[in-house]
Order: C-alpha cells, then sequence, then structure tokens
C-alpha cells in the first residue's frame, strides 16, 4: 500500500464531488488534510444518520483523512490556510459548491509561489453559462442532466435514488483530472489549473441515450418501472424468493432466456429478435414470461442463467451485501470507525493487486489528525514531487500508448477518456467480432449496408482512437497483438475472465513480455470471483450492486435508475485505476494486474445505506421522490405533457423563500415549520400546493421563478434534450466531428478543463480496420506485400463478417 504515499493533499470548502476526489488518493495513500471550520462540515450532519448521529454519507466520503480546524475568525486563518496550501502537492476546492466558512486565499498567488501545484476546482455548473449561478442539489442535477425523467411509473412521477450519485461521479473524474498531471510530471513547468463541472461529470451516464436516440430518431418515455428503452427485458421481476435483474440484448440471450422458461412460441417469432422490436409487445410478453419466473427462486434463475450464458442476477438487500463473505474478502465492502461506532461501508474499487488501496479506516474527528506512520516506515522514500511539474499547455497522458481489447460501453469510455488525455489508444476488433457497439444484428442486410459504421454510439465512444483488426485466433495475428503489447504501457480488456488468457494474452504472459506493461481486466465480477462465468451488462451491475433495493416506493419493487447505470461507472473507475498504476510504473519501472469487478463500483452509490444497516441492523426506508433530510422534495408535473420539474428546499432559508413563492407566506413565518422534520408532519399538504403552483406554469418558467428566489430546482430533461441545452451549448460542451458514413455529428467533451474551454477532440472514431496499414507499417515495420497477405489470409480486413443463415 501506499503509492501515492507521498503526495500532500489539501480540500477545502465543501462539496461531496472533491471530498470522494480527495478520498481516492487517500485510498492510496496520500495525506489528505481536510479543512474545516469549527461547527464542521455541513456533510457532517449529511442524513442518513447512524444511532449515535453520524453521517453515514460524510463516513464514506472521509475516512483516512486529517481534520485540521480553521476558524475564518481568527486573524491569521489566512496565513495558517495559505501556509499550508503552499506546502501541499495537490489542492481540492469545493468552495464554489459550499464554501463552508473557508477563510479567503488568493489561488493565484499561492501558485504563483507554488508553481508545481496542482489545482482542481469542483462546481455544480462550472464558473460560466446560464446556469453558473443556479441553487443545485444531486437530485437537481440529475433532472437536469436526463437521468430522472425515463425512471418510475409511465404515468408519472418520475422517480429517482435518494442522493449520493453526483458527489461521485464528480470526485471521478476529478480524480482523474489530478492523477493524470501525477503521471505526466515534468521539470520546469507550471502545474495545471483545472476546472470540472458537477452538471457535465453526470451526463456521462446519459450520454448513450442522448445522442443513440438522437440518431436513431425515437421518441423516449418512460416505460414503467424497470423498463428502459432500448432493451426489452432489461428489468427486475419478482421470484419465488427474493427480485431477479434480467438483461437480453443479444438474439443469442433472448433465445436462452425463452427457452430456459419454454417459451419456445416467443423465442421462434422473428418479430421478436432484437430488443427494440420486442418493446413493441412489452405486455404481451410480460404476461408470458413473469408467471413463469416465480417458479423457482431468484439464486436458482441465476445459477441456470450462469449455465445458459444469460445476463440474470439476484437483486440484493443489503442485509445480502453485509453478509457477502467475497465482497468483504475482495475489499469492496471495508470496515469504518465512526467515533464510538463501528461499521461497513463501500471500499476503494481501483483494485490494484500490487499497489492495493487500503481497506476501510476511521472517519476523523473534527479536528483530528490521523498518521500512518507504521506504513510510510515499511516503504522505502520516494522522491519528492516538490521540484516536479506539469506542462500545462499539453496533453497530460500524450507520453503514454494503450491497447484497446474492449467492447460495448463501459471499457471504450475508459479508453477514450485516456485517448482524450491525449493517449495513443490503439482500439483491437476483428472482421468477424467487432465491437457489439457496431450493432448485434449480424442478419445480411444490416452487414451489407454497413450499418456497423453508422452507429452514433460507437462514434461516441470511440473517439481519438486509431483502429485496427487482427484476428487473435490465427498465429498471426496473435503474434502482431503481442508485438504492439511489447511496447505499450497499458492494456485494457472487458471481455469475461478467460477470453484473453485462452488465447495466450493473459497477465501471466503479457508481464515477460513487457514487465513495466499495466493490465486492466474489467470483468463483472472479478477475476477471482465464484461469479466470473456470469455475463453481465451496465443494467446488470446495477441490479446487483444493493442500489435498486433504496430506490422507489415503500411498497414497490426494487426501481432500477439507467438502462445500463453500470457501464459509465466501471468505464470511470477503470481510468482511475489505470492511473494510479501508472505512476507507481513510472516511479518503479514495473506494472501490474488491476482486477476492477464493475459490479463492486456500483456499491459506493449504496454506501450510506450499508454502513446505517451496519450499525443499526434496519433496512434502509425507501423515500420515493422525497428525501431523507429535505422537506419538501420531489418531481412535481408542471403544465403540458409529461413535463416535471425537480425542486430541493436544502435549508430553512430556502424553505422560506420556496412557501412565499407559492403564495404560503403563512407557513415561511410559521416557527413550526422551521426544520425539515417538523414539514415532514405536513408533507402531503406541503406537495399539494407546490404542484397547485406549478401545474399552471411551463416546467421552464417553473425552473426560472424558482431559481430567482435561489431555491434548488431542475427540468427533468429527456436525455435528448440535452442536444439543445442552451447551458451545454453557451460552454461549448458539444463539438461537432466529421467521420465517414455519418458525416457531421456531435461528440460531448470531457466535464474537466484545464482552461476556459473543452479539450478538442482530435479525430473522430476508426472505422473498421481504418488503420490497419499506419499501425502494421508504422509501427510494426510490415511491408506493403505482407499487409496484402495478412489480408488475404483474413487476419485483417476493413469489412464486418455477416452471419448467413
Amino acid at each position: 500500500m501506499g503509492v501515492l504515499l507521498d503526495l500532500r493533499v489539501v480540500e477545502i470548502g465543501s462539496s461531496a464531488a472533491t471530498s470522494y476526489c480527495a478520498r481516492l488518493f487517500a485510498d492510496f495513500g496520500a495525506d489528505v488534510q481536510k479543512i474545516e471550520p469549527p461547527a464542521g462540515d455541513p456533510l457532517r450532519y449529511c442524513a442518513p444518520l447512524s444511532p449515535l448521529g453520524q453521517s453515514a454519507w460524510f463516513a464514506f466520503l472521509n475516512f483516512n483523512k486529517s481534520s485540521t480546524i480553521i476558524d475564518p475568525a481568527a486573524a491569521n486563518a489566512t496565513a495558517r490556510l495559505t501556509a499550508m496550501l503552499e506546502n501541499c502537492d495537490i489542492l481540492l476546492d469545493g468552495r464554489d459548491v459550499d464554501p463552508a466558512d473557508c477563510p479567503s486565499i488568493d489561488v493565484a498567488a499561492i501558485r504563483a509561489r507554488r508553481s508545481c501545484l496542482i489545482y482542481l476546482q469542483a462546481s455544480w455548473f462550472g464558473r460560466e453559462g446560464p446556469y453558473a449561478g443556479f441553487a443545485a442539489t444531486d437530485t437537481t442535477i440529475r433532472a437536469l442532466a436526463g437521468l430522472i425523467k425515463l425512471v418510475g411509473p409511465a404515468e408519472g412521477p418520475p422517480l429517482h435514488a435518494p442522493d449520493f450519485q453526483t458527489g461521485i461521479l464528480g470526485g471521478l473524474w476529478g480524480f482523474i483530472a489530478a492523477a493524470s498531471s501525477v503521471v505526466a510530471q515534468t521539470e520546469g513547468e507550471a502545474g495545471p489549473s483545472w476546472s470540472v463541472s458537477i452538471l457535465e461529470s453526470s451526463l456521462a451516464i446519459s450520454e448513450y441515450l442522448m445522442f443513440e436516440a438522437s440518431a436513431r430518431g425515437e421518441d423516449m418515455r418512460r416505460l414503467g418501472i424497470n423498463r428502459f428503452w432500448p432493451v426489452f427485458p432489461g428489468g427486475i421481476y419478482e421470484t419465488k424468493k427474493g427480485w431477479l435483474g434480467v438483461t437480453t440484448f443479444t438474439p443469442a440471450q433472448w433465445r436462452a432466456f425463452c427457452d430456459m422458461l419454454g417459451l419456445s412460441e416467443l423465442r421462434d417469432n422473428p418479430a421478436l429478435v432484437l430488443g427494440g422490436e420486442r418493446l413493441k409487445h412489452i405486455e404481451r410478453i410480460e404476461q408470458q414470461f413473469v408467471p413463469r419466473l416465480k417458479a423457482r427462486t431468484a439464486q436458482e434463475w441465476f445459477m441456470e442463467g450462469m449455465k445458459r450464458k444469460i445476463p440474470i442476477v439476484p437483486v440484493p438487500d443489503i442485509s445480502d451485501l453485509l453478509l457477502d463473505t467475497e465482497k468483504k474478502s475482495r475489499g469492496a465492502i471495508v470496515p469504518v470507525a465512526l467515533g464510538q461506532e463501528e461499521g461497513m461501508t463501500a471500499g476503494s474499487m481501483q483494485r490494484l493487486t500490487l499497489t492495493p488501496p487500503r481497506r476501510g479506516g476511521k472517519v476523523p474527528a473534527l479536528g483530528e489528525q490521523q498518521t500512518f506512520a507504521d506504513i510510510r516506515k515499511q516503504l522505502p522514500s520516494a522522491p519528492s514531487r516538490s521540484s516536479s511539474c506539469i506542462d500545462a499547455r499539453q496533453q497530460p497522458l500524450r507520453e503514454f500508448r494503450v491497447i484497446d481489447f474492449t467492447m460495448g460501453w463501459a471499457g471504450p469510455l475508459c479508453t477514450r477518456t485516456l485517448a482524450d488525455l491525449g493517449a495513443d489508444v490503439i482500439k483491437i476488433e476483428s472482421t468477424k467480432y467487432p465491437d457489439w457497439w457496431r450493432g448485434v444484428d449480424r442478419r445480411p442486410a444490416y452487414v451489407d449496408a454497413q450499418m456497423y459504421e453508422k452507429t452514433q454510439a460507437f462514434c461516441v465512444m470511440n473517439r481519438n482512437k486509431r483502429g485496427i483488426t487482427l484476428d487473435l485466433t490465427q498465429p498471426q495475428g496473435l503474434a502482431l497483438a503481442k508485438r504492439l503489447l511489447a511496447e505499450a504501457d497499458v492494456v485494457v480488456d472487458n471481455y469475461s475472465v478467460d477470453v484473453l488468457p485462452k488465447l495466450g494474452l493473459g497477465y501471466d504472459v503479457l508481464r515477460t513480455l513487457n514487465p513495466r506493461l499495466v493490465m486492466l481486466s474489467m470483468s463483472a465480477f472479478g477475476a477471482n470471483s465464484h461469479y466470473r462465468d456470469c455475463r453481465a451488462y451496465g443494467s446488470t451491475l446495477e441490479q446487483g450492486s444493493g442500489l435498486p433495493i433504496v430506490v422507489g416506493s415503500p411498497d414497490g419493487p426494487p426501481v432500477m435508475s439507467h438502462v445500463a447505470f453500470g457501464d459509465a461507472v466501471g468505464g470511470l473507475n477503470g481510468c482511475a485505476a489505470v492511473l494510479v498504476a501508472l505512476i507507481h510504473a513510472r516511479d518503479t519501472g514495473v506494472g501490474q494486474f488491476i482486477d476492477l469487478a464493475q459490479i463492486e463500483c456500483m456499491m459506493p452509490f449504496a454506501a450510506p445505506w450499508i454502513t446505517i444497516q451496519s450499525i443499526g441492523g434496519m433496512p434502509p426506508p425507501r423515500y420515493g421522490t422525497r428525501h431523507p433530510q429535505f422537506v419538501p422534495h420531489g418531481c412535481f408535473r408542471c403544465s403540458g405533457e409529461d413535463n416535471w420539474v425537480m425542486v430541493a428546499a436544502s435549508d430553512e432559508k430556502m424553505w422560506q423563500r420556496l412557501a412565499t413563492l407559492i403564495g404560503r407566506t403563512n407557513w415561511a413565518i410559521d416557527a413550526s415549520l422551521q426544520s425539515a422534520e417538523a414539514r415532514r408532519g405536513i408533507e402531503d399538504e406541503i406537495e399539494r400546493a407546490i404542484e397547485a403552483w406549478t401545474l399552471t406554469q411551463d416546467a421552464e418558467q417553473v425552473m426560472s421563478k424558482l431559481q430567482a428566489e435561489r431555491i434548488a430546482a431542475g427540468v427533468a430533461r429527456q436525455p435528448s434534450e440535452l442536444l439543445t441545452d442552451p447551458h451545454l451549448k453557451s460552454r461549448a460542451f458539444l463539438q461537432e466531428v466529421e467521420r465517414a458514413f455519418i458525416g457531421l455529428h456531435p461528440q460531448p467533451s470531457m466535464p474537466i478543463r484545464d482552461g476556459s474551454g473543452p479539450f478538442a477532440i482530435r479525430t473522430a472514431a476508426p472505422t473498421l480496420g481504418e488503420h490497419n496499414s499506419e499501425i502494421l507499417s508504422g509501427l510494426l515495420g510490415l511491408s506493403d506485400t505482407e499487409i496484402a497477405q495478412l489480408k488475404s489470409q483474413g487476419v485483417i480486413g476493413t469489412s464486418m463478417v455477416c452471419e448467413r443463415s
């Protein structure tokens, strides 16, 4: 442990995003100092609370840090904080979200004196744009990000998880920015000044639906609880005992699912081959398979599904997670000390095998300094980073090469982020088995029309990469892959755990070819899991994470939040893990294997509830559209068809302004309603009054009026509406890129910036085998004759091979 032991990180302000970013540094040994006012970080009081009043959310964000109290009223407050900052390596600034009584400091002057300082500033919306001054909460951000409107019953209201999401996503992106700067340290240049928009960070989850639905011309709408375009079945269903998550994406999986349930009529219906076709017949299909699922338990179906290679998984309760010995042994669930209480929480999901993260720890009391001297004494001294700086004018990963064996969303997002930061990413496909995000339809009509070159989702996930085709089942293709790997810095795959080892490309082989190689395996459950053979998609990962059990109404089923929530989350965690491993490889010349289990990456979203149940023993309540701390809070109907606005009164003054705005000044001045708990007694009445006001107005108008009074609110947007969002447009978030077959098309920017504008997108996604000659000739030195021979033998190619009956 301790790969980041020589880093000194200071965290100021109160933001879940910067807190989680700092915790990721602490997980790997960095000395993290959390600056707090005498009353403490406001997040210390965030619900849910333990029996002794400790915040489980604060605990998850802050274990293994130290707390330093600086009273802003003290005469030496600014000087004291400035001195700390001039002696640190990374400054994480959450003041734009909540200043938390942080003393005034001159960051520009500090950076002028401490030129190597890596600076990261988090804000809800960025420092400019129409929303820049908006009040916000986790759920209003998710509403604006297109992550709420499509969830829940068709008639409404939309459902959503009770917080704990945007801070994790923003924190991951912040860590990626800051860690990439550590990787790129060179002599003599100033350190970068990063900014991260929490709204734009959340769009990593929305972007698939944002672009794919628009490209297909599909009109998305809420289909009902646990129903999502474009996959069906892709939800949670009741069994004889327990709930079962089901996803049938490919035609083969649909056929296997029907066979398992004895539904040959559905299996053989040519009109039901693809998920989009089955969505037209949801009720008829569910009427046939839902009753049959109740014949066996969720665990029995899970075991049967593994045999048949169907992505299905039991939906666990929080108590199931706490009893899961595998999750504990892998460090996905770790012990945490909160004062006098001992509980469990979600650990680090960046499972580096050579330099693993800390497993659990202690939440600092206010003003408590934690030391890890025992660890520091065991490690060789690392060179000081104070003399090394980052060239902020260039992409931080420009010196690195990545070999990309990934498909779909999670793996390609990981490698796309590395490419966006400057890495030379070489994507390896096969003409027989190309990336399935080019399309799972292998019928002649689809292939002959080259539709596999026209899928928007593939183009969005694979920009800034070079593409090559290699048939790894042929000796020549395997040999060429090994030659590329011998000179690479990173290799990433998200296949099932045995695919590359069976091809002769397991880590035991690759490390002999290239000892400095970092290998990231992004399987569903982990390389050593009992369930390593389980097939999974992003939906499977959410279903098995524990999150659905805390979402929804008290008397309803567990509720999924997205068609493939786990994919983007896994991709971001994978990228973060690679950066930590690259820091170690740069310092030691030694690579390592990263055993990332994507299902574990979803568990932080349920972390507070894991802690509360581990201490108090009671299962978490479900709040529907309400909130454990804010009253009122919910999604309210506006005029027009299916128009909604998310509203949250996150403090007492906000409540008073809201009550006044909707014409209930008697509530605003009523001293008995000045606490959220007091208002909970009349929550139904408050919600009716708010909706009576919102129903007469357009959602945009409602949001504008609420925000004019500094009340947190956000329109519940469709993902496709983000393409014309005025705030994103003003920030140039969408960039236009030209590509063969589809022409000019929009691409999302990264939510992290090292200047006023986004990182430029350099190249469009490769067509199949587009860079075969460039890479085989330019990197490996093959002649034109040798390349032509490889093509004639089917080792390389530029056209997908179709399945012909």
